[in-house]
């Protein structure tokens, strides 16, 4: 759809970054610049700076660009956090415990590093079958995208005002690219968007650039919330709204963060000024337009979804759609990812109005800078995967690596052990606090760590300038998982490598890379030598590692304590205040949250087992044998064992059986089971109590008589039914009378035989 294209300037840290080693070896002029603090970049990078800086060097020498991210200013240190808590950092931990050690391994480590070197040698895919892509309903759906232009010499050619103008040249933003020079223009005349482009591309400024040029001719007397952009993690919020900060600085623009983590009573109070912009999570957000006062979107005219693939994934669909509902039917909708979503039912709940898909670059989905390469992990070296990682982290992949693992405790783990061999690292994870993810962002920016390590929280639009390396520890569940990941490197037209861990369970999803990465996919041998002497490293450091976290753990049943007994504290001083306070509700309880959790990763399992390449062929052998033995075992037992064995498996045979049939039929489950017992229990205290009240009135006998003469008589008529039961109650009352005196009946009798005598 649209030519390749060249980013301009490398980065915006870097150029400033360049300029800062200038003023140093000089020392002309003083040290100045936003966000600056990172080391001095690789050589390769240095030199591709400087050629960039001869050209740009007759427009703006002394010119400086400022940074757009700047994670730092939105939360306390976390050494006042320790502080506050009474708790100690795990790097503190990892130090105490190196301190303890009695034999160092830096001397085996810078050892083993001299070994022999790893192989490389391309990749050879298996054959496979060609997909067929479905667009039948989606042509419909979407507006015609015709003539639309994705190539824009400058800012200037993109109608933007001068405030707008004088940000991006702050920022060192030159020339659009194209998902900006084809965005912009649409998104001022209010169309709805789905826009996708390769990572790195500048999605966030295609959108914050057109919507702030819209909010400069607002209504400034009627102040309200214009302008809502959603995005699945806290991080990349707190980037978003540092970067639209960054470009309304010369405006009167005003812009909201509102997410989890960071304090509820400080958001409440900046939402109730009622902001222009209002960068969130959807959790956070529905909690304020719930519970905070004078809080609402009746105002809203622009909707934005970053990320919006995710946003409408399942953790995050039901969210979407409540705020969808509280906004107005006439806004602007515009949705952006890396990979958008093909499910046009999903984008109808959005209630877009003929919305424009805009592809940037659709030929080069993978940056042509990215190095992709596969380290297959045997079943049997499956163990060894740690050390597999800190042979190729020691030697090879040195700084500027992010580590992909699959679960929070992976993560942690792997972080003890790279600060136990002696490495730098940070990690970023759902177990920490809102000011530890931050800082380790800021560190890893600021390069004062060489390794992230993160789960799949960072690997959705965060922009980290200088990142080399992204290594997928744990393998991805789909390519568009793996696609994201591996968009955290070659961003904006730098050199990039992906590796990936690839176990003998994930040969579809190694099909899928191959099929996407062509010939350029590579595959690692790492060496057996030094795998085998990090392996032992590691064993050597379990009974440290185990101190560590069992530290932690004591520090967290603490924690748990003093809050406990604070929260008590609190309830006994200002229960009066506590309790005249309203209700907080609820839009989804951390308890329904885990359910859908559990419930997306069961389907996820099985889409996975319902896929083409169940299992593989060593799978397949294994499953096998393991039966083979299972039957051997059984022939060795006695003979009244067997038999029972034999029996229950018939029965399990039909019982399965007996279902499918069942299922066949179209039968309900509730249908074979029958009633409830407490429907049972009242239908039959009904009954009891009914049968009372007809013995009570002498029902009963008169109903019997019914039955019997049911088919000679016919229904007798309502004044023949209570002559019946008037006779039936005067027989029932003639031997109450008899009982309470016999021989006054009699006596009367005899009286009156006598009279008749007489």
């Amino acid at each position: 759809m649209s030519p390749s294209f060249v980013f301009d300037p490398p980065s915006d840290e870097e150029i400033e970054h360049s300029e800062h080693e200038e003023e140093e070896e000089s020392e002309e002029e003083p040290e100045s610049g936003s966000g600056t603090g990172s080391e001095s970049e690789s050589e390769g990078e240095g030199e591709e700076e400087e050629g960039h800086e001869e050209a740009r060097v007759p427009k703006k020498k002394k010119k400086k660009t400022q940074s757009p991210w700047d994670f730092a200013k939105y939360t306390e240190s976390v050494a006042e956090e320790h502080a506050r808590r009474s708790t100690t950092s795990v790097d503190e931990k990892i130090s105490k415990a190196l301190k303890q050690r009695s034999t160092p391994l830096v001397a085996e480590l810078d050892h083993s590093s001299e070994s022999e070197p790893d192989e490389q040698e391309d990749y050879r895919p298996e054959e496979e079958d060609e997909e067929e892509g479905n667009d039948g309903d989606s042509k419909s759906f979407f507006a015609p995208s015709d003539g639309t232009s994705f190539h824009a010499d400058s800012f200037l050619q993109l109608n933007l005002s001068r405030p707008l103008l004088r940000a991006c040249e702050a920022l060192g933003y030159s020339k659009p690219t194209p998902i900006q020079a084809a965005c912009i223009p649409l998104a001022l005349s209010g169309r709805d968007i789905c826009g996708s482009a390769i990572t790195g591309s500048g999605k966030t400024a295609a959108f914050a650039l057109p919507t702030l040029e819209r909010l400069l001719f607002r209504p400034k007397r009627m102040r309200a919330i214009r302008v809502l952009i959603l995005t699945p993690t806290r991080e990349l919020a707190v980037q978003v709204h540092s970067m639209i900060e960054k470009l309304a600085q010369f405006t009167d623009i005003r812009c909201c963060l509102v997410v989890g983590g960071l304090s509820t009573k400080v958001q409440e109070a900046a939402l109730r000024t009622m902001p222009d912009i209002v960068v969130a999570t959807p959790g956070r957000m529905i909690d304020h337009l719930r519970n905070a006062m004078s809080v609402d979107l009746d105002d809203l005219a622009v909707l934005i979804l970053d990320e919006a693939d995710r946003l409408l994934e399942l953790g995050f669909s039901a969210e979407i759609q409540e705020l969808v509902r509280l906004c107005p039917k006439k806004r602007q909708t515009m949705l952006f990812s890396a990979t958008m979503t093909e499910e046009v039912d999903e984008l109808i709940k959005l209630s877009l109005s003929k919305p424009l898909r805009l592809s940037a670059d659709p030929s080069t989905k993978r940056p042509a800078t990215l190095t992709e390469e596969v380290v297959r992990i045997r079943r049997m070296r499956e163990v060894n995967q740690e050390a597999v990682l800190l042979a190729m982290c020691s030697k090879t992949f040195t700084s500027k690596v992010i580590i992909f693992s699959g679960t929070k405790q992976a993560a942690h783990r792997l972080k003890i052990i790279f600060g136990l061999a002696g490495s730098k690292a940070a990690e970023l994870h759902g177990n920490l606090t809102q000011a530890q993810r931050l800082e380790a962002l800021e560190q890893f920016r600021k390069q004062q760590v060489d390794f992230l390590v993160a789960t799949d929280v960072a690997a959705r639009g965060l922009d980290i300038i200088g990142v080399q390396t992204v290594i997928n520890f744990a393998c991805p569940r789909d390519l568009t998982s793996y696609v994201h990941r591996v968009g955290r490197t070659a961003r904006a037209g730098r050199e990039g490598y992906a590796v990936t861990f690839v176990t003998d369970n994930d040969r579809s999803l190694l099909k899928a890379i191959a099929k996407r990465a062509g010939s350029k996919l590579k595959s690692r041998i790492v060496a057996e030598q030094s795998i085998h002497k990090w392996s032992h490293i590691i064993e050597q450091m379990e009974d440290q590692i185990s101190e560590v976290l069992q530290e932690e753990r004591e520090e967290r049943v603490l924690r748990k304590a003093e809050m406990e007994a604070t929260k008590a504290e609190n309830m006994i001083a200002h229960r009066e205040e506590i309790f005249s306070r309203p209700k907080r509700t609820w839009f989804v309880t951390e308890k329904e949250k885990k359910l859908a959790s559990k419930a997306s990763k069961a389907s996820m399992d099985n889409s996975k087992s319902s896929g083409k390449d169940v299992i593989s062929a060593e799978q397949a052998e294994n499953l096998r044998m393991k039966e083979k033995r299972k039957r051997e075992r059984e022939k060795h037992l006695p003979r009244k064992q067997r038999r029972k064995l034999e029996a229950a498996r018939e029965m399990l045979e039909d019982e399965e059986e007996d279902g499918k049939q069942v299922e066949a039929k179209g039968g309900n489950k509730k249908d074979k089971g029958g009633m409830s017992l407490v429907d049972l229990a009242y239908r039959r205290a009904k009954a009891v109590k009914a049968v009372k009240k007809a013995l009570d009135s002498g029902k009963i006998v008169e109903k019997n008589k019914k039955k019997s003469n049911n088919n000679s008589r016919k229904t007798p008529s309502r004044t023949e039914e209570m002559r019946e039961l008037f006779q039936t109650d005067m027989k029932d009352k003639k031997p109450k009378r008899g009982v309470g005196g016999g021989k006054k009946s009699k006596s009367s009798f005899k009286s009156k035989s006598r009279y008749k005598r007489k």
